[in-house]
């Protein structure tokens, strides 16, 4: 049985391989970058950005730059003799090759013209020593069989997403293409019902306040346990991909794919949970199965219900739903079930902060909403005060609410006062049976304000508070003549009647 004890190596330098060649460097270009930044004012600040130590094969050579960090962060000048007393200051002068080595590295360039590309082939060159490390360590860790193969693979999609991670940089742009895009986006807006300019949610108030999910938002979305988060996200979901045609992929660390797809036809045909469930259903609610059901059929939603999902992984998969499927928004149900396998940690805040700030990051990549869920802490419960503000959450009940709040675009809470026996508003006299405040405590692009909607438990569905209720009772206005059996492929003889051995489901 593979243990789950994970070995820790420390990096160590690349060298010749067992073929005798080489790691990539590039020698006689550190050399050349190090010697104009010493003979030229602002050749540091045109390669500041593309340079780390690290990025210098020569241990004499990153030693020098590392000394020229120094005097840029002191905003001291750079020139040979500043650089020689740095080194000297720092205790490395003899190991970076003294003043004669410094004084050669300024002899071997004329100019600086070209110090950025240099700087580029030396950061290329670090970067595929730090692959070939990399490949090296997982080969070496892929022969124990005491590892698990499940860990050496997060491991590898962690360091690779690292190195990755490090390499990308983005040029600087002038304004006048962004202004352009601004505008585009609002002419889209303005041409949308409600001048929603993001992915609609379908509940009218809370697109009110938000415009629609905004792309590279990271939205976090909030409860104790028992609120209905999944309820909530399960039906926006069924709103966005139903009633808009948008992809939506849904990924679910806590239930199954089929407990979600049961949760959305209790959603869709409105029937009560249990009796998706057993199956005991009336002819009548067959009938509403049969013909609502087919609302889902062919709806661009996307399940995974892979449990302990690492972000390294959901990095993965959600590329390719963006490619292949044109997803347009990712939700997450929730956030403190993921992690960051392959990385080590202090401490749970750290990974959880590890997690929040890469959800960020890819949807900023992506260019497209992400929605996770999240707990929030016990404080909620002990909380004292009256009326429907003392069980009001807080940012500051998020778990982990460090990382999260900084790192999110939008917080909203979802909080039912009837789950704590509070029926009504003492302020508003407001009946508060079977609803549900969605709280934006958050907004970086807007204003907060919360909102109403109605819950109703029994279908695990939120709608607007407005709506009108659908009596489950009523005759279906346009039988389908597709049933979902014949769309599903099943067999022609199941019959709708009080026999459950020849139920269609």
């Amino acid at each position: 049985m593979a243990s789950n004890t994970k070995k820790v190596t420390t990096p160590k330098k690349v060298g010749p391989n067992d073929m005798g060649k080489l790691p990539p460097q590039a020698l006689e270009l550190e050399e050349s970058v190090l010697g104009a930044m010493m003979i030229e004012k602002e050749a540091f600040l045109t390669v500041s950005d593309i340079l780390r130590p690290e990025c210098f094969y020569k241990d004499q050579n990153r030693l020098v730059f590392e000394a020229i960090v120094s005097l840029a962060a002191a905003e001291l000048p750079i020139d040979l003799l500043s650089v020689a007393e740095m080194l000297k200051k720092q205790g490395t002068l003899e190991q970076a090759g003294g003043v004669m080595y410094l004084t050669e590295l300024t002899r071997r360039v004329g100019s600086a013209a070209h110090i950025r590309y240099h700087a580029q082939i030396i950061s290329q060159k670090s970067t595929a020593r730090d692959l070939i490390r990399m490949a090296t360590e997982i080969e070496e860790l892929s022969y124990d069989e005491t590892q698990d193969v499940e860990d050496l693979l997060q491991k590898a999609e962690a360091d690779v997403f690292t190195i990755s991670q490090r390499s990308q940089k983005r040029d600087v742009m002038q304004i006048d293409p962004i202004i352009a895009e601004a505008f585009d986006r609002m002419h889209k807006a303005a041409k949308n019902e409600g001048n929603i300019s993001g992915i609609p949610s379908g509940f009218t108030d809370l697109d009110k306040i938000t415009s629609g999910w905004q792309k590279s938002d990271l939205v976090i979305i909030a409860a104790r346990p028992a609120m209905g988060k999944t309820a909530f996200v399960l039906s926006m979901a069924k709103n966005m991909a139903v009633n808009y045609k948008i992809p939506v992929a849904l990924f679910s660390l806590e239930m199954s794919n089929v407990q979600l797809v049961n949760r959305l036809i209790m959603n869709v045909c409105e029937i009560d949970g249990n009796k998706i469930k057993n199956g005991r259903l009336t002819n009548p609610e067959w009938e509403r199965l049969e013909h609502k059901v087919n609302d889902l059929l062919g709806a661009p939603i996307y399940l995974d219900d892979t449990p302990a999902l690492s972000v390294f992984e959901l990095r993965s998969k959600a590329r390719k739903l963006v490619r292949e499927k044109k997803i347009q928004i990712i939700i997450i149900d929730y956030l403190q079930l993921m992690n960051a396998n392959g990385m080590s940690f202090g401490s749970r805040e750290q990974e959880v902060s590890i997690i929040s700030r890469n959800l960020k990051a890819l949807a900023k990549e992506l260019d497209i909403p992400i929605i996770a869920l999240s707990q929030l802490n016990r404080s909620v419960e002990t909380r004292g005060g009256t009326g429907i503000e003392g069980k009001k959450p807080q940012l500051s009940d998020l778990r982990e609410s460090g990382a999260i709040e900084q790192d999110a675009d939008m917080v909203c809470f979802i909080h039912r006062p009837e789950y704590y026996n509070l029926v009504t508003d003492d302020k508003t006299q407001k009946d508060l049976r079977g609803l549900g405040q969605i709280i934006v405590a958050k907004h970086r692009n807007g204003a907060t304000d919360d909102v109403w909607l109605r819950f109703r438990k029994q279908f695990a569905k939120f709608q607007n508070e407005k709506d009108a209720y659908d009596d489950p009772e009523a005759p279906l206005s346009e039988p389908s003549e597709m049933t979902i059996s014949s769309s599903l492929g099943m067999a022609d003889g199941a019959q709708l009647d009080n026999d459950y051995n020849n139920r269609p489901f």
